[in-house]
Parts: structure tokens; C-alpha cells; sequence
């Protein structure tokens, strides 16, 4: 099912500026090193999943506004 919401382009453009708030980029990048160290906790997996997820989603969403305003990234 494809809807269409008219939005202001306010509201589209804001979009393209969403990032992982700096802490938690900070903690992926240190969760990504440590991985790469073979030393990670099951915790600290299971939060380097969820922290890579999120932040694939925002990439995702960025792009999708991006192509709306028919921007590269």
C-alpha cells in the first residue's frame, strides 16, 4: 500500500540531518573496535547489533529524503 503525505519541505529537509546522537555514535565506534578485537561481551554484541541497526535505519531514512529532494548525500 503506497501513500502519499504531503509534508513542508521544512519537515523533509530536517530529516536528512539525523544522526546518531553523539554518545551513542561514540559507543558504536568503540563496540565496532572492540569487535574487531574479539572482545565483546554478549551484552556488548547484542548492543552493536542494535546501535548498527539503528543507525542503518537513519541512513536509510536520510536517503529516502534525500531522493524526495532529489539531493545526493
Amino acid at each position: 500500500m503506497n501513500v502519499t503525505v504531503d509534508a513542508p519541505l521544512e519537515w523533509v529537509e530536517s530529516i536528512t540531518m539525523l544522526r546518531l546522537p553523539e554518545h551513542a555514535d561514540k559507543r558504536l565506534q568503540e563496540l565496532m573496535d572492540r569487535n574487531n578485537e574479539g572482545q565483546l561481551s554478549d551484552q556488548e554484541r547484542a548492543d552493536l547489533a542494535a546501535l548498527a541497526e539503528l543507525s542503518e535505519q537513519l541512513s536509510l531514512v536520510r536517503a529516502e529524503a534525500l531522493h524526495l529532494l532529489r539531493r545526493k548525500p
